[in-house]
């Protein structure tokens, strides 16, 4: 692979492309017909997209034949010639198991549930200042943003008052249209930073979880385990909660039955998992390379080729259950992948769950006249995003 400067994105992949909340119907026709299959990625290399529920599943379930570290690659992309080392992403087992266990405590879900008291002190608090505000207000900037940045960054021990810039290089990494050379010197600018706040937690170990990794297990993480693992956690933190904030309840305005649903104690849980399916928010997960020559539903994959998963798809499939394409709370299903499936499992899932039934019934019930303040045509996707959502929703009560 040549080092020439890669072109800008100005259309998306068909694995990216949304109409509003619904995946492009491409994906279910590539799903039901070719559910592994060959497309170009934008850098120019070939992948293998794969779209079927099952096919997902087998995939991440199995790190035998499919692994996360790009070393394996036989073509090495872009985004993966940054220095891999600490990125939780990145590890296969057994080094992936050895890092993820020293994390797995502090997102248990008993630990968690501590949290739950601030977490609504939080979300009260943003609530508060949104009443006083009155409308319309942008309900993104408002409350869906400052929501899950605020409780990742007093986890982690990131001061809160730095979030303009963390947010704005968040942005710039997840934002495909954006050259990969930007997106890489952003990735970079992000390292630095957390680089800059381990080296003063090694000084002086704090109580937040970087503090705790250092106090207790300070010879079995390295300084770049620990940045990757901080870096990685605040990006997703407060990213993909906030999304899912912010189109959650967008879905919800639409339609009152459910609505309603979502606001109550008794279905607020099967309310966060129907959202998490129907959303899909994350695109595709980390990509895959296999390990050796292999097949997967019928298709033979080469050693060295690049994997990828698409979520909405998969969270489509019919083989999960029946009328996948509406936003039903009562609705069984079986296990969705939106935080992914095998050893690299979301590590967060239970602090996202836990933001997202504290948030979604506290703003509903406090704003029961809640409704978009611009005609929904109107307001503004985030097509080139690696985690789809909003860019703003104005909002009025």
């Amino acid at each position: 692979m040549t080092d020439s400067p890669l072109p800008v994105m100005t259309e998306a992949p068909v694995h990216i492309r949304r109409d509003a909340f619904d995946p492009t119907p491409e994906l279910a026709a590539l799903r039901e017909r070719a559910p592994v299959t060959k497309i170009r990625t934008m850098w120019g290399a070939d992948a293998w997209l794969v779209t079927r529920y099952e096919l997902i599943r087998e995939a991440l379930g199995d790190a035998s034949r499919f692994a996360n570290n790009p070393r394996h690659a036989a073509d090495l992309p872009p985004f993966a010639r940054q220095e891999a080392s600490g990125m939780l992403l990145n590890y296969d087992p057994p080094e992936h198991t050895s890092l993820r266990r020293l994390l797995t405590p502090e997102f248990t879900v008993r630990r968690i549930r501590r949290l739950q008291p601030r977490i609504e002190a939080i979300v009260e608090e943003h609530l508060d200042a949104m009443e006083q505000a009155g409308p319309p207000v942008d309900l993104v900037q408002a409350f869906a943003l400052p929501i899950p940045s605020l409780v990742i960054c007093e986890l982690l021990g990131v001061p809160y008052e730095d979030r303009e810039d963390f947010q704005r290089l968040s942005n710039l990494r997840l934002d495909m249209s954006v050259a990969m050379e930007e997106r890489l010197s952003a990735t970079q600018e992000s390292l630095a930073y957390m680089a800059k706040l381990v080296e003063s937690q090694r000084a002086d170990p704090g109580e937040d979880m970087i503090g705790m990794l250092i106090r207790e297990h300070a010879d079995k993480v390295t300084d770049a385990e620990l940045v990757g693992v901080a870096d990685l956690l605040l990006l997703a933190g407060h990213e993909t909660t906030s999304n899912m904030l912010g189109l959650g309840t967008l879905k919800l305005l639409q339609h009152p039955d459910q609505r309603a649903l979502a606001a109550s104690d008794e279905h607020v849980d099967a309310a966060v998992e129907e959202l998490l399916r129907y959303m899909s928010i994350t695109h595709t997960i980390a990509p895959r390379w296999a390990i050796e020559a292999t097949e997967l539903g019928g298709q033979r994959i080469g050693k060295g080729d690049l994997v990828i998963f698409s979520i909405p798809a998969g969270n489509r499939d019919p083989a999960m259950g029946e009328n996948l394409e509406q936003l039903d709370i009562g609705r069984k299903t079986a296990p969705h992948l939106a935080f992914g499936h095998g050893v690299h499992h979301c590590l967060g899932a239970p602090l996202a769950r836990m933001e997202m039934r504290v948030a979604y019934p506290a703003l509903l019930r406090r704003f029961p006249k809640l409704r978009p303040a611009v005609p929904v045509e109107e307001v503004e996707f985030r097509a080139f995003s690696v985690v789809y959502g909003l860019a703003s929703l104005p909002v009025t009560w």
